[in-house]
């Protein structure tokens, strides 16, 4: 369970809300958010994600993937604070991995993600149970992308599951797999919430086919699957996937070639299959900002991920041609929501004594969550880390 002190505050203000909403329009934002920083001063840490706007990024004091901030959040216990400018998981893991003497602040709790609201609690335990009845639940180890929720990585954690991430989504199956026998046995893994990162990286870098993989659709009995079929398989991928990842298609790739036929193509592991056998690299959402630094000035590279990160390497990095790999805008739209006006509310909220938004994860879940979290943290690090 999750609470939340305070409501959204684009929503009619409450006792529970203090303080008005900023308007976008006020010229003083700026000014306003560096005068609170500087009143809060070592008592809050600000993180910002990747895909964050730049008018948010540029006050935060470390910037990475959920899972990096998440731990940058648990190396500074002097922070009475922790402002999280990302998303509701992230900022679920970031109250676990921290003491109970911090406290998570989300600017927006509007700011959720569609990927982990695709993996409910409720439908995952039913899934279970029906594998339970088919008689594959004793041969098959869960395993949550990081991008969920912490009910979802709670679950994990009671069902002898770990969590991964982008990077290390190879290591944590290999270890799931020799759990239940090994990748040449009839052990599976049931895998959410994104189906494209688990089919990814079953097939192109744990060798299974892609008949070993089916999809779960919570929706239907059996995943609109039969027992047959969820026995026979190795990867029960459940059927979710990211809104800004799985909008990249082949086409998209075909048409950077015919403009630039020497470019390279750089995508997310997130986006679908057909992309991801086009592309020339793939990694996370780090891999993704060492590659652009590594490479070559002079180079020309097609990217396949958020449109701010885009924008912003190629803003960083004006010695290479660097394009966003899609003809239309494609903003995290969740994300998007924590902002400057957003901000300056949660940090002047700060300033006057006041905690708003609050993220806390009760008691039982963080136990549970954590025990998955733990097992992620125990697994040997992939060759090139990139959380």
């Amino acid at each position: 369970m999750l609470l939340g002190q305070g409501r959204d505050p684009r929503s009619e203000k409450g006792v529970d809300c203090p303080g008005d909403l900023p308007l976008p329009s006020d010229e003083n934002l700026v000014e306003r958010a560096e005068a609170a920083r500087e009143a809060l001063g070592e008592r809050v840490f600000i993180l910002g994600h990747h895909y964050q706007r730049d008018e948010v990024i540029r006050f935060a004091d470390t910037t990475g993937d959920s899972f990096k901030l998440a731990r940058e959040a648990a190396a500074r216990p002097e922070a009475e604070y922790i402002v999280f400018c990302g998303v509701h998981f992230m900022a679920e893991s970031a109250d676990i991995l921290t003491s109970d003497d911090q406290h998570v602040i989300l600017p927006d709790m509007a700011a959720g993600c569609s990927m982990a609201d695709m993996a409910d609690i409720a439908q995952v335990e039913d899934a279970w149970a029906q594998l339970e009845e088919a008689g594959i639940s004793t041969r098959t180890v869960p395993v949550t992308y990081m991008n969920s929720t912490a009910a979802i990585k709670a679950f994990c954690g009671k069902n002898d599951g770990a969590v991964c991430t982008s990077s290390n989504a190879e290591v944590a199956l290999r270890w799931a797999f020799d759990h239940v026998g090994g990748i040449e046995g009839d052990g599976k893994v049931l895998f959410f919430p994104d189906q494209h990162l688990g089919r990814n990286t079953a097939v192109l870098q744990l060798g299974l086919s892609l008949d070993d993989c089916v999809v779960y659709d919570p929706r239907l009995p059996l995943g609109g699957n039969t027992a047959k079929e969820l026995s026979a398989a190795r990867m029960i991928l459940w059927r979710g996937h990211c809104s800004v990842h799985g909008r990249f298609r082949k086409e998209h790739v075909d048409a950077a070639r015919a403009q630039v036929p020497d470019i390279n193509v750089l995508v997310h592991p997130e986006c679908v299959h057909d992309v991801v056998l086009e592309a020339d690299y793939v990694g996370s959402t780090e891999y993704i900002i060492r590659t652009i630094e590594a490479a070559e000035a002079g180079s020309a590279w097609v990217i396949g991920t958020e449109l701010n990160l885009v924008r912003r390497l190629a803003n960083e990095h004006p010695d290479k041609t660097i394009m966003f790999l899609e003809d239309t805008v494609c903003f995290c739209s969740t994300m998007n929501r924590i902002d400057l006006p957003h901000l300056v509310w949660a940090l002047e909220n700060l300033v006057a004594g006041t905690a708003v938004n609050v993220i806390e994860v009760d008691a039982d879940t963080q136990h549970w969550a954590k025990i998955a979290l733990d097992r992620m943290l125990a697994l040997p690090a992939p060759e090139a880390s990139e959380d």
